[in-house]
């Protein structure tokens, strides 16, 4: 029976997620923490059956909140001999750390220093999150707290990928019914809200889903033409639709996209391995993938194209294969998944375990296109239960970055948010360093969306109209 013996405050909820993710043998143990202080350092003594061990680190509490807790997880990885490439970060947003230490130490050598030994980070992956933190540093405005984004989230797709945990019902499915009502909800939605949006500079719009090219030419018309019309594009820096399904696209579609000023978009194949999309509930047909990029290429779009790592079957050859088709294509974003299993995936009903594949010849092939297609990490972030080496990273092509996946991982803009699970966000900063995030969520059922929608936009609106909570 898992257990927790010290003499501090900490949740033992805390500590038993970080077992479970990172050294799940200790979960039917019993742990003893001892906390001292010595002069301008912090001691953890910690003890597991017949095994003991003292952590000591210098006091840096005021930079770093919870020092020693980070510290009691920490020392129970050199307890156990344990090393990962993140150390003891299981958080989804690394990036975030980096940023919000070095607000409060203002010296990026000493951040890395605390990462490395205190973290227990590798010296690749600190150097990743210093490259990303000198990206935002150059591209995010963080001083101008009227600036937000707008997120729309159209939650149909025409399948169910097996590996998806978004919010995504089959247009086909007994939920599907409610498409029509749906799109006349969100239409009201953003009609209404477009009062609360008019003082604020709107710097990116993203739609995303599910697939929103899943709606037909006329709805997808209809919707683009309702946003030109209510949202103010004065600040707009990026307009963006995930047009990930080449089986939800037409000519018509794109070329609408690009009248009504989008200027983005993502077509996603994840694999070029035709048999494992079949495997995975996922249409792909390599001379439409091949039309619609073409297309869409002519008519000037920034291109970003999803892959994911680790997709059930398939051998690092396959990861290979896919990685050399990638420098066929002339595109100006990239981004590399891990596969991850989501409690709300069918992978995971399944119980889908990862297979094991070759990082190092991975991980070269990577560099290999980066290098050849001049792209540059802009923006990361992980998952549980993802391969163990694993993250998803964006590269972009310099000037082409995603300002709006920026925003999503560093959480430093507030968010509108419109549709289905769209989430709103105001940043409430409570000192240098240290903000909140506080929230409401859209439905991501089309049907609750729906009956609860006049109730929910009340509260979005009075929510939103609330003095910014940043300083």
């Amino acid at each position: 029976m898992f257990s927790i013996k010290r003499n501090f405050e900490i949740r033992e909820e805390s500590i038993k997620e970080f077992v479970r993710i990172l050294i799940p043998e200790l979960l039917d143990k019993e742990i003893e923490f001892k906390l001292k202080y010595i002069a301008d350092h912090i001691l953890i003594n910690t003890k597991i059956d017949n095994k003991e061990i003292e952590f000591k680190y210098k006091n840096y509490e005021n930079y770093i909140e919870d020092q020693v807790i980070v510290m009691a997880k920490i020392s129970l990885l050199l307890l156990m001999g344990k090393k990962y490439p993140w150390g003891g970060l299981i958080g989804v947003r690394p990036t975030k750390k980096f940023y919000t230490m070095y607000e409060i130490i203002k010296d990026v050598e000493l951040v890395k220093k605390i990462l490395k030994e205190l973290y227990l980070l590798s010296e690749e992956k600190i150097e990743l999150l210093e490259t990303i933190f000198y990206k935002e540093q150059n591209l995010l405005d963080r001083k101008d707290n009227n600036k937000i984004n707008v997120y729309i989230g159209i939650p149909f797709c025409p399948t169910k990928c097996k590996y998806c945990s978004f919010a995504s019902y089959e247009i086909k499915s007994s939920i599907g019914k409610s498409y029509n009502e749906f799109v006349d909800c969100l239409l009201k939605e953003i009609e209404i809200c477009s009062e609360t949006l008019s003082k604020k500079k709107i710097e990116s719009i993203y739609i995303g889903g599910g697939t929103p090219t899943t709606l037909t030419e006329e709805d997808l018309e209809k919707i683009l033409i309702k946003i030109n019309e209510k949202i103010d594009f004065t600040y707009l820096k990026e307009f963006t639709v995930e047009a990930g399904r080449i089986d939800t696209l037409s000519i018509k579609k794109l070329e609408i996209m690009k009248k009504y000023r989008v200027d983005r978009i993502s077509i996603n194949p994840q694999t070029f391995k035709e048999e494992t999309l079949i495997k995975l509930n996922r249409y792909y047909n390599k001379d439409e993938f091949n039309k619609y990029y073409k297309i869409a290429k002519k008519l000037g779009f920034v291109i970003n194209m999803d892959f994911i790592l680790g997709l059930p079957g398939e051998t690092t050859q396959d990861i290979l294969n896919t990685l050399e088709n990638i420098k066929k294509y002339n595109i100006e974003n990239l981004t590399i998944h891990t596969l991850a299993i989501k409690r709300a995936s069918h992978l995971y009903q399944e119980n889908y375990k990862h297979i094991e594949l070759d990082k190092v010849k991975i991980e070269n092939k990577i560099n290999e296109v980066l290098e050849e297609k001049k792209l540059k990490p802009y923006y990361m972030y992980r998952q549980k239960n993802t391969y163990n080496w694993g993250e998803n990273i964006g590269y972009a092509v310099e000037g082409t970055e995603c300002l709006f996946n920026m925003r999503t991982i560093s959480e430093d803009q507030d968010t509108f948010g419109f549709g289905g699970g769209a989430i709103t966000k105001k940043i409430e900063k409570i000192k240098e360093g240290i903000y909140k995030v506080n929230r409401i969520i859209n439905p991501k059922d089309p049907n609750a969306y729906i009956k609860e929608f006049l109730d929910r936009l009340e509260k979005k609106i009075n929510f939103f109209n609330k003095k910014s909570f940043l300083n």
